[in-house]
């Protein structure tokens, strides 16, 4: 008994060896839910390098604008669950666009979560002439001018919508909305003065940071970031949940664990070499690695934070 139990246990094994090593036999597909350039499509398109590089097949990177990236999530969803299709984006893609527009797909059911990559904060930004240089200075300001100044963001329920609503509820704020068809043509109206405020990542900031167009007031990040050790988060001055973007590697639901756990691993051995990690950071992201097990608990985490933040917020659905 013991033996064909052990031979069984071997036969299963070499099954599983094997169907790892069949895969992939063919190109991989990565998804990214944005136009190219953006913070999404940079950290898609580094670890499809390295992917690209372990497996000796080539991924894809194929960029799926539209419906505030929901039809990409949604093909996702549809996808056959083999390895070929998988979706590199922040997870607030699937945790919030859920509560702010209408979708054909459930965060917690029609998805595998593989790996975290990397995350990233928000940073409040405003152009060098605001009269504020520290974030309780713009409050102050702020408060003077009730409903006259503005905020921009990349369009209605985005990240760096929420980022800065957040932020301005909790600080008891009232700005008025601009939304913009992504974060271009905001940093446009901000450096001319026709918005006051806004939130974007440091991969979206550091160029305008660098040339002293814009000024930062705070970030929005449990801790301080160690590409800004001098910038001061938003919870040091007001009580205020942080709000970063994580970012993922996401496959349909049902894909099989050991083509999960393959791209796992080569996430892992990817982050943890100085060289990776310092092209994650050059960019403006920080290294952020998780497990399938532990993405998926974020998964569910952020979905029940952000329906109820969004149902405080009073957002409309799109």
């Amino acid at each position: 008994m013991m033996r064909r139990l052990a031979a069984a246990g071997f036969a299963l094994a070499l099954g599983a060896g094997a169907a790892e090593a069949a895969w992939p036999e063919r190109p991989v597909h990565v998804s990214v839910p944005f136009a190219a350039g953006g913070i999404t499509d940079v950290v898609a398109r580094i670890m499809a390098d390295r992917l690209q590089t372990g497996f000796k097949q080539p991924f894809v990177v194929e960029n799926e604008p539209g419906a505030a990236g929901t039809l990409a999530a949604q093909r996702l969803a549809r996808a056959q669950p083999d390895g070929y299709m998988l979706m590199s984006c922040p997870v607030s893609q699937i945790t919030i666009t859920p509560f702010t527009h209408r979708v054909e797909f459930d965060p917690n059911k029609d998805f595998t979560p593989i790996a975290v990559m990397a995350m990233s904060p928000f940073v409040l930004t405003v152009r060098t002439e605001f009269p504020a240089n520290t974030l309780a200075e713009f409050i102050s300001y702020v408060k003077s001018k009730p409903g006259q100044l503005t905020f921009g963001s990349a369009g209605p329920g985005s990240l760096s919508h929420l980022a800065s609503a957040v932020f301005l509820k909790n600080a008891g704020l009232d700005m008025i909305h601009v939304p913009y068809k992504g974060l271009g043509p905001a940093f446009t109206d901000l450096l001319a003065g026709h918005i006051n405020l806004l939130s974007a990542t440091p991969v979206e900031t550091k160029a305008y940071f660098a040339s002293g167009k814009v000024k930062f007031l705070a970030i929005s990040s449990a801790e301080r970031s160690s590409q800004f050790p001098e910038l001061a988060t938003i919870g040091e001055t007001l009580k205020s949940p942080p709000v970063i973007t994580i970012h993922g590697l996401l496959a349909p639901a049902k894909t099989p664990r050991d083509i999960v756990d393959a791209i796992g691993r080569e996430v892992a051995a990817a982050e943890n070499t100085p060289e990776f990690r310092e092209r994650l950071l050059k960019i403006g992201v920080e290294p952020m690695l998780k497990t399938p097990e532990e993405f998926a608990a974020i998964i569910a985490a952020e979905t029940a934070r952000w329906r109820e933040v969004v149902r405080d917020l009073g957002l409309q659905v799109q």
